[in-house]
């Protein structure tokens, strides 16, 4: 009988990875749900109001502190939490290791990518 065999499960596994990110990974995605309830309620009231504004009443509104700084955390929000979404369906769908890893970078760019052109689009309208 080999030696392996006589092991434990947690002593097989033990060594296999760290379990500790994914306690944090799913705080983050909580706590980023939880932020984008208000955020989102917060815009689409905010969309409501200016709905109709002409194009230099819209660039006013946004060039607003609060609503710019609003708008900064709605994106940041939403971005993070769409990254963190993401990552959880192609680690769990995609098979090949190699695709995987390729279309995590892939997806960790645009995202990034995405959420900083947003952001600077918010900049320049704000400032």
């Amino acid at each position: 009988m080999n030696g392996k065999n006589m092991r434990t499960p947690l002593g097989r596994a033990r060594g296999l990875g760290s379990a500790k990110d994914g306690v944090h990974h799913w705080w983050m995605q909580r706590l980023t749900a939880i932020a984008l309830v208000p955020l989102c309620l917060w815009f689409v009231a905010s969309l409501v109001r200016v709905a109709g504004a002409d194009h230099a009443a819209t660039v006013a509104w946004i060039g607003s502190p609060l609503v710019a700084i609003m708008l900064i955390l709605l994106v940041i929000a939403g971005f993070y939490h769409a990254a963190l979404g993401l990552r959880v369906v192609i680690e769990d769908y995609v098979g090949s290791e190699t695709v995987k890893q390729v279309t995590l970078i892939l997806m960790q760019f645009a995202c990034i990518a995405l959420g900083v052109a947003t952001v600077f689009s918010i900049l320049k309208l704000a400032l």
